[in-house]
């Protein structure tokens, strides 16, 4: 049976790296035709191009969603390729630093709330013209810290907590229109995440992995996909999803090295 996926234009923020890159080779192999986007070029063309030889177009473009020239240029530019899109993924986010509300630092805090939050609702805003009547979906990328809070994590898990009602409020006011809004709310994943939350540390990022088998970017990956091919009338709200080996934020097996 044909994917319900094939030959339908699918939008990914984030796309360079982590579940953005993992989600655009995804949808390839399903058929579906991607329009990518990300800060580093050099990097989405490298997915676009692994996208071409499973047979489907791929087109990459500089997109920085912090900056609402930058959003505006990359929709101006994918309007060459096509005039609607069908699924937009917004997958560009991220977490800076771990530092307590009384030490951290206003650039953290900016740059977590500019691309979560901000860079969410400027790539809805742009897109949405050229989702009319393509019964499509909007899915974005929250997290199990959207639920949750932790230590270190005032910023982020607010940021997080607003993508989710971002989403709640995007879907009554797309109501009667046939787009789907859904958000998909990963637990711990390995992927450049805790490297860039510790400025490039791969040692304290390694840590945070530590005796645990956690998700992958593919099992994100296939997660959006298998969202986004529900029927028409179909809508997954809410997806919250987390490895076996932890239960909660703060409730994680992990296993110890065996002893020689």
């Amino acid at each position: 049976m044909a994917s319900r996926l094939k030959d339908k234009w699918v939008l990914v923020t984030g796309a360079s790296a982590g579940f953005g890159a993992a989600t655009a080779k995804a949808f390839a192999r399903e058929g579906s035709k991607l329009l990518l986007g990300a800060r580093r070029l050099d990097r989405i063309q490298a997915v676009a191009d692994e996208c071409k030889k499973l047979g489907v177009p791929a087109h990459a473009h500089t997109l920085d969603v912090s900056q609402t020239s930058s959003v505006e240029e990359f929709t101006t530019w994918l309007r060459g390729h096509t005039q609607k899109v069908d699924i937009l993924i917004n997958n560009a986010g991220g977490a800076h630093g771990l530092d307590p509300v009384a030490t951290a630092k206003d650039d953290d805090w900016e740059a977590m709330f500019q691309s979560n939050v901000l860079g969410l609702l400027r790539m809805t805003r742009a897109i949405l013209p050229l989702m009319k009547d393509t019964q499509g979906s909007v899915i974005n990328i929250g997290s199990v810290a959207g639920h949750v809070a932790y230590e270190g994590g005032a910023a982020y898990c607010g940021a997080k907590a607003a993508e989710l009602q971002i989403t709640r409020a995007l879907r009554l006011e797309l109501l009667g229109t046939g787009l789907r809004v859904s958000t998909v709310d990963p637990g711990m994943a390995e992927t450049e995440f805790s490297v860039v939350r510790f400025k490039g540390d791969e040692t304290r990022a390694k840590k945070v992995y530590e005796g645990v088998e956690p998700l992958t970017a593919d099992d994100i990956a296939e997660t959006l996909v298998w969202v986004a091919a529900r029927p028409p009338h179909v809508c997954i709200d809410e997806l919250l999803i987390k490895c076996t080996d932890q239960a909660a934020i703060h409730k994680v097996y992990r296993r110890t090295a065996a002893k020689t």
